[in-house]
């Protein structure tokens, strides 16, 4: 069973049999989702983490008015649940968008990669960082950003993930998401979310058939979103070498 995970950080930088072996034996136990399904709810006791195999999920938390603040959609290749390797519960639900399959990984298992394969364990951390960048590119946009901004944001980086997965997506994709769910991931209602989308087809920027949204002028987009692309700024010269 080839490792989803090692896909994914063999973008990074290359990845030894050794390794790519080590990552397969993280993702043998395997469990399926049906679309809605929760892996973890929040404030569950939380031991393993998991690698998103197939499908997609989405992580969030219930505000203490009853609302609901999603904090990241997540795709094949994505190590999810990792706050278990640092709290006995689970800070974030996840849930499955669609029909989707895990692969579940005991924290022992980690512990394990980190002895004997050290820069497998530094690419975790890189990974993680990451994520935290994009976080933190998120939680500015939400805090000062325009509402169009943040919608534009979300498509721009979902349109990314999505092609990171099939390299022949271009300007058009499917976000597979409802309205709510993108108010939900921008801090807004799924009506402020579609007069937002009407004024980017008004301006020109973006175009929708259905589901499926096609970018017409993709540098203007990334100017209304304030949008920064951290990819060429990655450097891993530091990383030890493979086992």
């Amino acid at each position: 069973m080839a490792s989803c995970l090692a896909d994914w950080l063999g973008e990074l930088t290359g990845l030894s049999a050794n390794e790519r072996a080590a990552l397969d034996e993280l993702e043998l136990r395997e469990r399926t989702l049906r679309r809605g399904a929760v892996l973890l709810r929040e404030h569950d006791r939380a031991s393993d983490v998991f690698v998103v195999r197939r499908g997609s999920l989405m992580s969030y938390v219930i505000l203490p008015d009853g609302s609901r603040q999603i904090l990241r959609f997540l795709y094949t290749g994505d190590l999810v649940a990792t706050p278990a390797l640092v709290y006995r519960s689970a800070p974030e639900t996840l849930m499955a968008l669609t029909e989707s399959a895990v692969a579940i990984v005991e924290r022992a298992q980690i512990a394990a990669l980190t002895v004997n394969h050290p820069r497998l364990a530094a690419l975790l951390i890189v990974r993680d960082q990451i994520e935290r960048v994009a976080l933190t590119d998120r939680l500015a946009g939400l805090g000062r950003g325009s509402a169009k901004a943040r919608v534009c944001a979300l498509l721009i980086c979902l349109r990314n993930r999505l092609r990171r997965l099939d390299p022949t997506i271009g300007a058009s994709f499917s976000p597979g998401l409802t309205q709510e769910q993108i108010g939900d991931a921008t801090g807004l209602t799924s009506v402020h979310v579609n007069r937002m989308l009407r004024q980017l087809q008004e301006d020109g920027l973006l175009a929708r058939d259905g589901g499926r949204i096609t970018f017409l002028n993709e540098a203007a987009l990334a100017r209304t979103a304030h949008y920064t692309d951290r990819t060429p700024d990655i450097d891993l010269s530091w990383l030890p070498p493979p086992r």
